[in-house]
């Protein structure tokens, strides 16, 4: 069975005590089973994919939210764990993106079309913005998707548990 693991937003702005819009505790959580999963896709030799936050300095985003992961800034890099981890590994595919979801005016879809995998895995923050809006663009594309209930998070709670059980009951995605 090809794979591809997603990894969304684990970007210092969100993941770092300190960054523009820190998810807080429930997102440092995740970091040893994000790390896990990338290693095991390293091991098999399986493309990770990851979308990453990158805005202008002028995006209308911050309209809403504080200004975050302004391209080119430490604040839009992913966290040194992954970092590291990643840095001489050549299935690594870094998708900037500036909305919600990761196929908004990016390459995603042309990437996941060239790697053509009968499963997407999908970790990162946050559960009920980036990686829901992303999930459900995934299953409208007809692609098997997992996510790892242990690998998402978010700031709110709530939020995270209602996103989990949308994916699950309306976009058909499994949760483990």
């Amino acid at each position: 069975m090809k794979r591809a693991l997603l990894v969304i937003d684990m970007l210092n702005d969100f993941m770092q005590e300190g960054g523009a819009l820190y998810c807080g505790a429930a997102a440092r959580r995740i970091i040893p089973v994000v790390l896990e999963k990338i290693k095991e896709y390293i091991g098999q030799g399986l493309p990770i994919i990851f979308a990453m936050d990158a805005h202008d300095p002028d995006d209308l985003e911050f309209l809403r939210y504080p200004p975050h992961c302004v391209y080119e800034t430490p604040g839009a890099r992913l966290i040194p764990e992954i970092a590291q981890l990643i840095e001489e590994y050549p299935f690594v595919i870094k998708v900037p993106k500036s909305r919600f979801s990761a196929f908004f005016r990016t390459n995603l879809n042309n990437i996941l079309r060239d790697l053509n995998p009968d499963l997407v895995e999908v970790v990162g923050v946050c559960t009920n913005i980036c990686v829901l809006y992303t999930v459900e663009e995934l299953v409208n594309r007809d692609y098997r998707v997992v996510v790892l209930k242990d690998g998402v998070a978010s700031f709110d709670e709530n939020a995270h548990q209602w996103a989990l059980e949308q994916m699950k009951s309306v976009l058909g995605v499994d949760i483990k």
